[in-house]
């Protein structure tokens, strides 16, 4: 069971070709909103449904689509102001890990992202993947990290992990 927007999103497909079309569109929202800010896409999801069944109301009263248009268009510009304004920065391991535990619903993950925003600053990369273990733990890679696979197999110095670990290596740029 999940109540991840995106990922209910995603599973949604409708007969009828009109719905179909209106729910790609709600899915797009829901992806566009994780790919930015990583959660937010229920709510984003629930808001572009009051907005599509506002924007129907109004065209059915005869509204002129393109005024409506510009006008939800103003409207968003104004609500993205007023939510910037509202905004606080994340100040602080203990602020972190407040919002982190919020966010997962868990305050030891809470910790461990706050313990890895720390260990890798604002330049580092955090990559979050699926435990084979019951274990939620952190792994700090110094060093740089290429995620794209080998030309050849025998790149790889670890065969277990399908690692290659290099100390020193020439890089010709």
């Amino acid at each position: 069971m999940t109540n991840d927007g995106v990922t209910i999103a995603k599973e949604i497909e409708l007969e009828d070709a009109f719905e179909n079309m209106g729910a790609q569109l709600v899915k797009e929202v829901a992806t566009k909103t994780n790919d930015v800010a990583g959660d937010g896409t229920t709510t984003a999801t629930v808001l572009a449904q009051a907005m599509v069944n506002a924007g129907m109301k109004n065209l059915a009263a005869g509204a002129n689509p393109i005024i409506l248009r510009k006008g939800m268009k103003k409207a968003t510009a104004c609500a993205v102001e007023a939510i910037g304004k509202m905004s606080q920065k994340v100040n602080g391991k203990e602020h972190i890990a407040r919002v982190a535990a919020i966010s997962a619903g868990d305050e030891a993950v809470g910790q461990l992202v706050a313990d890895a925003m720390e260990k890798v600053s604002n330049n580092g990369v955090i990559t979050i993947e699926e435990s084979k273990t019951m274990q939620t733990e952190l792994d700090l890679v110094e060093g740089m990290q290429f995620d794209r696979g080998y030309i050849s197999a025998y790149m790889a110095t670890d065969m277990d992990k399908m690692e290659a670990v290099l100390d020193n290596p020439y890089i010709l740029i």
